[in-house]
């Protein structure tokens, strides 16, 4: 009977143990937020889409001056001026606009770093024929003449003495770039020139 009863107290005190060391069993932790992922809006760039446009009223409309300036890589002084040209029958003319660009204040379209001219004509043969007689002449002139990419037209580079220019056709349409005083180093002539062509080619959105 003894040995009964101290079996009994070391199973109760067993129990007892047991119970004491027994652990809740552990919940699994809910997982943390998901924080949304907020991806700012790009706007995309809008690449230059020459066709032959009816002449602008505004050199804004031309090249802008924020498009100009990051072309040049630099900002130019002033605000540029626009001459509206006469029609001329005799040579199949229909309009010419000129714009002038970076004219320091107080002095004249003489002083213009930049100048870009748009002419529209009878027909698509007249506009061409018009390019080739003046790409002719500068040749005579001694000038050095070099064909350069415009978007996907072809323009011709013309080097002079004092002014280097970028002209060609586009259906009825003419366009000329003009380097004045050389104002742009000959090696960024490429570079420049057929970008500020082209937009000038490309209407506004």
């Amino acid at each position: 009977m003894r040995g009964n009863k101290f079996a009994v107290v070391l199973g109760a005190v067993a129990l007892s143990v047991c119970v004491g060391c027994s652990s809740p069993v552990p919940q699994p932790q809910a997982p943390p937020p998901q924080i949304p992922k907020i991806t700012p809006p790009t706007k995309p760039s809008r690449v230059p889409v020459m066709v032959d446009r009816p002449l602008p009223d505004d050199c804004e409309l031309v090249v802008p001056a924020e498009v100009m300036n990051a072309a040049l890589g630099q900002e130019l002084p002033g605000e540029p001026r626009i001459i509206i040209g006469i029609k001329e029958p005799s040579i199949g003319k229909t309009g010419k606009i000129d714009c002038y660009y970076g004219i320091p204040e107080k002095r004249g379209l003489d002083d213009a770093k930049i100048v870009i001219g748009l002419s529209t004509y009878v027909d698509e043969l007249t506009a061409r024929t018009r390019v080739t007689e003046s790409v002719e002449a500068e040749r005579q002139g001694g000038a050095k003449i070099t064909e350069v990419d415009v978007g996907k037209q072809k323009g011709t580079l013309i080097e002079g003495k004092d002014e280097q220019l970028l002209i060609g056709s586009l259906g009825k349409s003419t366009f000329v770039v003009r380097n004045r005083n050389n104002f742009l180093p000959q090696a960024r002539l490429t570079a420049v020139l057929p970008v500020l062509a082209q937009q000038a080619m490309t209407p506004p959105v």
